[in-house]
């Protein structure tokens, strides 16, 4: 995965390997994903748990391989392009 950020002043680019996000997935505080829950409406909300949310990624990463290069972002305003590719 890539992320690029364009903006006038700063053009920044960085691979990002898709396995990492497991491992950014359980540095996430609870608390993080108890703000959220907040945010969501019942009984939703009780789907919106680090636990669901890491089985989730993990039963669905091994899908993402066969669509490399597929954009996810794409957002341009005001001189700035950020753009999330597979």
């Amino acid at each position: 995965m890539w992320i690029r950020i364009r903006t006038e002043d700063v053009n920044f680019s960085m691979p990002a390997p898709l396995s990492m996000v497991g491992l950014v997935l359980r540095a996430v505080p609870e608390a993080a994903f108890a703000k959220m829950r907040e945010k969501v409406e019942p009984p939703y909300d009780q789907l919106l748990t680090k636990q669901t949310i890491a089985f989730l990624w993990q039963e669905c990463w091994g899908s993402l391989k066969p669509y490399k290069g597929l954009e996810l972002v794409h957002v341009e305003a005001d001189g700035t392009y950020v753009s999330i590719r597979l």
